[in-house]
């Protein structure tokens, strides 16, 4: 019977990381064990350093790749890629609770984003009359936001949750409207890479994958790790 090796990265809570007492653990890698009951296949799952991950597939040190990785058209002219087992919608955050944001209210009003990024594009798109700051990363417009030197911030709704479930956010801030999630800007979300001759792998991870979504299992895990959704 195949051996499936996953491979992951282990420095990006609570997508995947190590857990104190050394194990892997996080959304991904429980995802991966429980494509592998579903198929009834034995698994590994080996973590390596993000920049590498992609070198050790072309290199068969590993047969999938589950990572939180965002298919473009050029990984995809060298990768297979499973259906998209997470979608990635932009949000707004705010530092309180109030009346979601829309292209009226928003007038006049502060938004962070970085620069250059497609939430920049969609922002000056449909919210022409909010003010718009860029900044060159995420790490330097939530702190903005966390300082109240802007009103909102607009991002990665799932690289902003990783931030309010976790210590450095403190307690600050919360989604406020949205999700956003037209594909044309902000991608078709995170899939598990394979190599592209590996057909019958990617058709067994995709059954898993329709199969978890549809007793429950993959909304179960979703809230596990994410008690502040970024739906």
């Amino acid at each position: 019977m195949r051996v499936v090796r996953f491979l992951t990265d282990d420095d990006y809570p609570p997508m995947h990381f190590q857990a104190e007492d050394g194990r892997l653990s996080g959304f991904n890698v429980d995802l991966a064990r429980a494509i592998c009951e579903t198929l009834n296949v034995s698994c590994t799952i080996q973590a390596r350093r993000w920049d590498t991950l992609l070198d050790s597939l072309r290199e068969n040190r590993g047969d999938a790749v589950i990572a939180s990785i965002r298919p473009t058209p050029a990984l995809r002219a060298e990768f297979a890629f499973s259906a998209p087992y997470l979608r990635t919608p932009a949000r707004f955050v705010a530092r309180a609770a109030g009346a979601p944001p829309s292209p009226e209210t928003i007038a006049g009003r502060t938004v962070a984003v970085v620069f250059n990024s497609a939430h920049e594009a969609y922002l000056r798109t449909f919210f022409p009359k909010a003010s718009i700051k860029g900044f060159d990363d995420l790490e330097r417009a939530r702190n903005a936001l966390a300082r109240g030197e802007v009103d909102y911030l607009f991002g990665d709704g799932l690289t902003l949750a990783v931030w309010l479930n976790g210590s450095d956010a403190a307690g600050c801030c919360t989604f406020a409207g949205g999700p956003y999630t037209e594909s044309r800007y902000f991608g078709e979300g995170v899939a598990i890479a394979m190599r592209r001759g590996d057909a019958p792998l990617r058709r067994g991870i995709d059954y898993a994958l329709r199969q978890l979504s549809a007793k429950g299992a993959h909304a179960e895990l979703y809230l596990r790790y994410f008690p502040v959704g970024f739906y």
